[in-house]
């Protein structure tokens, strides 16, 4: 029998005036295709990491796929370890804050909208990967252990 293997993928916290911009998940978990879960939240662009992609390279392709923007200067600013029942992702959340364009919903079926909020006024619920990316970036924190 086959263990169950541990997938890696990005968070993109992208910042513009004060804002960032999250996707509302659809509420069918059928359709908010997540190893993760998260049907009905609200989340960052993100993604799984393909062979041979760096994690720039994941946010770029991730970001233009599901929303028609261009990110410039990607940054790396920390690393989670995501697990749920049945699935083991790490995250690695991507930032910036100079990106091209607007955000388009290009995956319907997946995200039904991107919006824009203020960091001190965010939809609820979020999805606790986009979260936990939040928290690293307020708390300046590359990894938090968890017990």
């Amino acid at each position: 029998m086959d263990q169950p293997r541990v997938g890696a993928g990005v968070g993109i916290m992208l910042l513009r005036n004060g804002k960032i911009l999250l996707g509302k998940r659809h509420d069918n978990p059928e359709k908010a295709k997540s190893a993760l879960k998260g049907a009905g939240t609200w989340s960052m662009p993100g993604g799984k990491l393909r062979f041979g992609e760096t994690f720039e390279q994941a946010a770029q392709r991730e970001l233009l796929e599901e929303t028609s923007m261009i990110i410039n200067n990607p940054r790396i600013i920390c690393v989670n370890n995501d697990i749920v029942e049945g699935a083991h992702f790490i995250t690695i959340g991507v930032f910036s804050d100079t990106t091209q364009g607007e955000p388009k919903t290009l995956e319907p079926d997946e995200i039904t909208e991107w919006r824009w909020f203020p960091l001190d006024k965010l939809p609820k619920p979020l999805f606790f990967a986009s979260d936990e990316v939040l928290q690293c970036y307020r708390e300046k924190a590359f990894y938090k252990k968890r017990s």
